[in-house]
Order: structure tokens, then C-alpha cells, then sequence
């Protein structure tokens, strides 16, 4: 009796469970419709079926033959499951899982919103790349560009008034280069300034200040963006009151940086009594300041490629000119042996020798060292070179025809000039020389009789410094044997690996031991033990040298 009874509670049990069972399934489909299947359903079904049969013919077979049924039928679901809904079901409990949202969409939306609330500030900064690129054709390009950038930046900050002030790193002063609106005066009015406010807004338009004491100046040498909202208690900030248009704000100023080179600051003001600037329009105007320098740094990039390549240009059209005026073949002169070399470091050479049988009884050799490079240098070259092809001619001395030199140069007061320069007049039919000489440019003599080899130049100004500049002449008598040698400066002091230079001392030796030599054999000596001793160690000298040897 004990046994039907547990037997009958059982069934009740069981048939109370199938039926909550079932209700569930059917409240899960209803919500979620594809989510539970059939036969997931039928299975309880069965299980209730068989119970009341069970309950009503007292046979337990029967509930053990249902029970296995509604194994079968959800064994099935699953594997129904697993075939056609892998993806969907992994990781999920079929009966409980709550939908999980599309990280997708959710990514998209955030994406679209971040747009949506930057949208003016990113397209501000399209809007500077598009100004930068049409400066690149206008003369005045730069300065569009920055009264765009501070245009663009009040209207996006709702500031009062803005300016653009630029490093000048030559004078250590940092510039206004842009300006607009009302800018309260965050510095120092001078003491003769009217306080009006045409003349205060007109003085700050041109202003310069030093990158001291003063507060666009601190910024910039800080490198650090600041947000001041209460200028009172800023001690680099300067109160002018009392007119209502003196008395300061709020103030943003950031450092404009260009590859960790700070090259000038934005700095945006509100007027007294204002709202302040808030985080947000701080946050903005840090950004817009990073798309205007990177705008600013696409024209200075493209006015350093169009400088260099003009440059490169003047260099190619200058060093063909410049060619035609070494002289492609030294002259032969009777009882005298003459060779020369001549190497520029880069672009046009500032150095120029030359060999010019003036008269019968008078042979000029000189060497000069142009100041600089490029067009000027060259220009200066052949004025120096017309010059004197002109004046050797004549029966002057050597100090008097550098003087006329000296006085054709100095004249030309929109060139900026001056050359050292060594002349030597032989008289071949006296075997003696006259020289002089302007600037540093040395002359070496080597006496055979004696076998010592001393210089024998003096110092004077250069060609082009002083136009009243008088010049000494020099008279000696030369032998056979003698070796006379006149060179740029870029011959002793080209350096090595190490920054040692080549030395004159080295040149000396050089030339007192190859002495029976001719000279072409005694430059080619001299040339190819600078290149031994300075290896593949760029030079930024030019090297000329012309040796004169006495038959």
C-alpha cells in the first residue's frame, strides 16, 4: 500500500513538472518565436500522456516506454539544433539566454555620434588643409592662411577676439601675425599709447614682444596649453584698467609645435564680464591648433622644397657659366713651369685662378676666394676677372691694380661682397716678381739656393670692404729652382675623420720635398695627398692651388 502510494505521488509529481514544463516552452516560443522548436514542445507532451495512462491503468511499463519517447525527442532537438543553428546556440542556454546586443551597431553608433559632436571641428580642419594648398600658388599665402586658422578658431570657440603671434628665431621676438575681434590686452600698454580703442587694437595688430615677460612668450618657451579663467591672479598677466575694454577675461593660449619646435602660439581672449572659456572649447581649440600646424607645416615643407630647388637651379645655371671662366689650358711660358688645381665643395665655387701674359715683358698670376656662394659670388667673380684682364694690360703695379680692383668692387652697394685675392706681375725679362695682396690669401716662396720655403704675403682688407683701402707692393728676384705657390685657405684647413686639419705645414713639406719636380707634378702630388689624408670626409671649403716654378 506504502509502494502505490509513493507510486502515485510520483506520478503526480511528474505530472506537475510536465505540464509547468510544457506552459514554459510554450510562453518561451510565444516571445521569441523561432527561438524553441516542435519538437522540443512534443516531448513533454508525451511525457504527460503517458503519465495519465500510467495513472489510469496502474502500468509503469507504459510511463517507461513515454519517458524514453521524450528522451528521444529532445535528443533530437538538440541535434537539430547543433546541424542548423550552430553560431546562435554556442555558449547560450536555450531556455533562459537573454538576447546579447550586435557589438557592430553598437560600435557604429558610437562612431556616428563621435562625428556627429566634432563634426565642425573636423571639418574646420579639412577646410585648413584646403586654404593650405591654395596658399602654396599666393605670394602672401602664409598670411591667408593664418587669418583663416584665427577666423575659424574664434567662430568655433564663440571667443571675443583672437591672435596668431610667430617666433622669429633670428631676434628672439615672437610677432603678431594674425588678428581679429576685441583682445582685452593681457601685457603692458607703452606709457605714450592713447587708451582708445582704435589705437590700443592697431598697436597690438604690429606688435613684437620679447619671449620674456610677457605672457605669449612664457607659453611659448613652456611649451604647455593654458586655460585662464581668472587673469587677476596670474602674475604674467598685466591688468591696463580702468576702461571697461582694458580690463581682462578669460584667456586660452596654446603653443604651436611643429616636430617638437615650438614656432609660435594661438591665443583666443573673452571680454570682462563674459562667460568663461569652458573645458570643452579648451579641448577644441587644442585640436584645431594641431590641424593648423599641421596646414602651416605643409607650406613651410613646400617653400623649403621651392627654395631648394630654385637654388639648385641658380647653382647649375651659375657653374656652367662659371666653367667658362677657369681657364681650360694653362699658358706656356718660356722658363717657367706652371700647374694648377682647383675643387669646389658644393654648388659655385668661390674660388678663381687665372694666368694672363699681359705684355711681353709682364706675365699676371692670380688667386682669389669669393665670400660666399652662389649667384652674388659669381657675379663678384667675373666683375673681379673683367677688372683686372682690363687693368694688367696697363704698366701699373700689382698694389695699384688692386686698388682699381678694390675701388670697382666697393661701388656696388646692393651687392654684399668682398674677396681675398693674391697677384703676382713676373717680368720675364728682369726674372723678378711684384705682388700684393688683398685679404688672407698666402703666398709661399721656396728659395733653392737656401732650400727654405717661407710665406711672403702680408694681410691687407679684401677686395670690396674699403673703397680707399691702399695696398703694398712687394719686389724680389727669383732663380732657377725657386717655387712659388699661391692658395685658397680651403687647402690647409680641409679636415679629416677625426676634424684634424690638412695644416700648412703639411703643404710645406709637400712641396719642399718634391721640389725638383715639375709643377704639374708637384700639384698632383699636393692633390692627391689631401685626399689620402681627408679620406671620404666632406670638405665645405673650396681648394684651389697654383704652383710657378723657375726653369
Amino acid at each position: 500500500m506504502l509502494s502505490e502510494t509513493i507510486t502515485l505521488i510520483s506520478l503526480i509529481i511528474a505530472l506537475v513538472v510536465s505540464l509547468y514544463f510544457f506552459i514554459l516552452l510554450v510562453s518561451i516560443k510565444r516571445k521569441r518565436k523561432d527561438s524553441i522548436k516542435g519538437t522540443l514542445i512534443l516531448a513533454p507532451i508525451v511525457l504527460i500522456v503517458g503519465i495519465v495512462i500510467t495513472f489510469i491503468v496502474q502500468e509503469t511499463g507504459i510511463l517507461s516506454i513515454t519517458l524514453v519517447l521524450s528522451v528521444i525527442l529532445i535528443l533530437s532537438y538538440f541535434k537539430n539544433l547543433s546541424n542548423d543553428d550552430l553560431e546562435k546556440s554556442q555558449g547560450i542556454d536555450v531556455l533562459s539566454a537573454p538576447e546579447l546586443p550586435d557589438e557592430e551597431d553598437e560600435k557604429e553608433k558610437a562612431e556616428k555620434a563621435f562625428f556627429e559632436d566634432n563634426k565642425s571641428l573636423l571639418t574646420a580642419g579639412k577646410d585648413f588643409v584646403v586654404h593650405a594648398g591654395e596658399a602654396f600658388s599666393e605670394e602672401a599665402g602664409l598670411a591667408r592662411l593664418l587669418e583663416f586658422i584665427n577666423t575659424s578658431i574664434i567662430h568655433e570657440t564663440k571667443a571675443d577676439g583672437g591672435a596668431i603671434l610667430l617666433i622669429d628665431d633670428f631676434d628672439d621676438v615672437i610677432s603678431v601675425k594674425a588678428f581679429t575681434g576685441d583682445f582685452p590686452p593681457p601685457y603692458k600698454l607703452p606709457e605714450d599709447l592713447p587708451h582708445k580703442v582704435v589705437r590700443v587694437e592697431t598697436s597690438f595688430r604690429f606688435a613684437q614682444f620679447t619671449l620674456t615677460e610677457n605672457i605669449f612668450g612664457a607659453i611659448a618657451m613652456n611649451g604647455k596649453a593654458e586655460l585662464i579663467t581668472d587673469p587677476a591672479s596670474d602674475s604674467r598677466i598685466y591688468q591696463n584698467e580702468p576702461e571697461d575694454f582694458l580690463k581682462c577675461g578669460s584667456y586660452i593660449i596654446i603653443p604651436m609645435t611643429l616636430q617638437d619646435n615650438v614656432i609660435g602660439v594661438i591665443a583666443l581672449a573673452r571680454r570682462y564680464g563674459s562667460p568663461l572659456f569652458t573645458d570643452k572649447e579648451f579641448r577644441n581649440a587644442q585640436i584645431l591648433t594641431d590641424y593648423a600646424c599641421a596646414s602651416i607645416k605643409n607650406i613651410y615643407t613646400f617653400q623649403e622644397i621651392k627654395e631648394h630647388s630654385e637654388m639648385t637651379r641658380e647653382a647649375e645655371i651659375s657653374g656652367k657659366i662659371q666653367k667658362t671662366l677657369v681657364p681650360k689650358q694653362l699658358p706656356q711660358i718660356p722658363g717657367l713651369s706652371i700647374g694648377a688645381f682647383s675643387i669646389n665643395s658644393e654648388g659655385v665655387c668661390g674660388d678663381y685662378y687665372d694666368v694672363l701674359p699681359s705684355r711681353k715683358d709682364r706675365v699676371s698670376f692670380l688667386v682669389s676666394d669669393i665670400a660666399g656662394k652662389g649667384m652674388n659670388s659669381l657675379i663678384i667673380m667675373i666683375m673681379i676677372r673683367a677688372i683686372l684682364r682690363l687693368i694688367v694690360n696697363t704698366t701699373q703695379s700689382a698694389a695699384t691694380i688692386l686698388s682699381w680692383a678694390n675701388r670697382g668692387i666697393s661701388i656696388e652697394n646692393n651687392i654684399d661682397h668682398f674677396a681675398s685675392l693674391a697677384l703676382i706681375n713676373y717680368d720675364t725679362t728682369t726674372n723678378k716678381i711684384q705682388f700684393a695682396t688683398a685679404g688672407s690669401t698666402p703666398i709661399l716662396y721656396y728659395d733653392a739656393k737656401s732650400e727654405e720655403i717661407r710665406k711672403i704675403s702680408t694681410s691687407a682688407d679684401p677686395i670690396g670692404v674699403e673703397k680707399m683701402t691702399d695696398y703694398t707692393d712687394n719686389e724680389m728676384e727669383v732663380h732657377s729652382g725657386d717655387v712659388i705657390a699661391l692658395y685658397t685657405d680651403g687647402i690647409v684647413e680641409a679636415v679629416n675623420s677625426s676634424g684634424n686639419q690638412y695644416s700648412t705645414e703639411k703643404l710645406i713639406d709637400t712641396i719642399r720635398s718634391n721640389n725638383k719636380l715639375s709643377s704639374k707634378e708637384i700639384v698632383g702630388l699636393v692633390k692627391a695627398d689631401i685626399k689620402n689624408f681627408t679620406g671620404s670626409t666632406r670638405q665645405h671649403d673650396d681648394q684651389t692651388l697654383l704652383i710657378i716654378k723657375v726653369l
